[in-house]
């Protein structure tokens, strides 16, 4: 360890060799730190002045009296916030990369075109061995209502809108957005009722917090418009299961998009793999790109180290 260098500990849960290509990126975006990872052994965990973290494990950052910057390397943070013992007084950040949102942008597109197209119907039917064209829609006749007007939602509205789909905007808050979107916005529980009822396609990117933790549920489900489809890319605890469950079987819903789930990897047992009108992903919707996401943390690290204005710090108050 480098006397008098500003020491940054890599902390949390990463794949094989995960870890290993995390640090060489990051030592490549900021060689001027002291890079350290939290399998290194024993840690003087006294001079760690930022933690940049992945899922860490809970107290994994107790004993740092000189820690300055928690940093994210995903975008939600709602597993950071439910450890007691994440330092108050510290401010923390969540990750916003170009790359991030894009990929976000692209996962969203293809599951609405194919929700426009009938290509996930299609697909049932050549399990089937059924030959039988369906109703092709226009663009422009489909509504699709993003939940989440942050960095990535509106990265999705705007590509949408792009593409030609009839798209609005939902955000929890009646305060003023924090990211501008070009499509029409509305906040509020009160104008959630009508979007719901006049939407085909609901796609979810709300921030996981306990006003939004099982939004997603029975009363929902039921304000949405019958034979309408829901595209969930943000958090599994958004969603409350069996109510899901119900309104596919009961053929309310036509169809559901899953990137997320309430337990990660989603149990083998789970209806959701076997059921003919639900589409899953393994949690892949939007991969942090490792050298963007370097970058944005030598941005802040610097800007900690040199008392300037961090970016994307979460107001801890709000949950993102």
């Amino acid at each position: 360890m480098t006397a008098g260098a500003f020491h940054v500990l890599l902390s949390g849960r990463f794949e094989a060799r995960e870890r290993g290509d995390w640090l060489r990126a990051l030592r490549a975006a900021g060689p001027e730190f002291g890079w350290l990872s939290d399998d290194d052994g024993e840690i003087a965990r006294e001079t760690i002045d930022a933690a940049v973290v992945a899922n860490p494990a809970p107290a994994a950052l107790r004993g740092m009296p000189r820690l300055r910057l928690v940093q994210s390397l995903w975008a939600g943070v709602d597993r950071l916030l439910a450890d007691a013992t994440l330092p108050p007084d510290v401010p923390l950040a969540r990750m916003v990369e170009p790359m991030l949102s894009a990929a976000m942008a692209e996962t969203a597109l293809w599951a609405t075109l194919s929700l426009q197209r009938g290509f996930f119907d299609y697909a049932v039917q050549q399990r089937a061995g059924v030959w039988q064209q369906m109703e092709q829609r226009r663009a422009e006749d489909m509504r699709v209502l993003v939940l989440g007007l942050g960095q990535m939602g509106c990265a999705v509205a705007s590509r949408l809108a792009a593409q030609g789909f009839a798209v609005s905007g939902w955000r929890l808050s009646l305060g003023a957005a924090s990211t501008p979107c070009a499509v029409s916005a509305y906040a509020g529980n009160g104008a959630l009722a009508g979007l719901l009822a006049t939407s085909d396609i609901v796609l979810n990117l709300l921030p996981l917090t306990a006003a939004t933790s099982g939004l997603l549920d029975a009363r929902f489900f039921a304000g949405m418009r019958r034979s309408a489809s829901l595209v969930n890319l943000a958090r599994g605890a958004h969603v409350v299961d069996d109510d899901l469950l119900a309104a596919l079987d009961a053929g309310h819903l036509r169809h559901a998009v899953l990137d997320v789930f309430q337990v990660e990897p989603l149990p083998a047992e789970h209806r959701y793999w076997r059921h003919p009108r639900v589409t899953l992903l393994p949690h892949v919707a939007a991969l942090t790109d490792m050298r963007s996401a370097a970058h944005v943390v030598a941005a802040n690290l610097r800007a900690v180290r040199d008392g300037t204005a961090l970016a994307h710090r979460v107001d801890r108050t709000r949950g993102y």
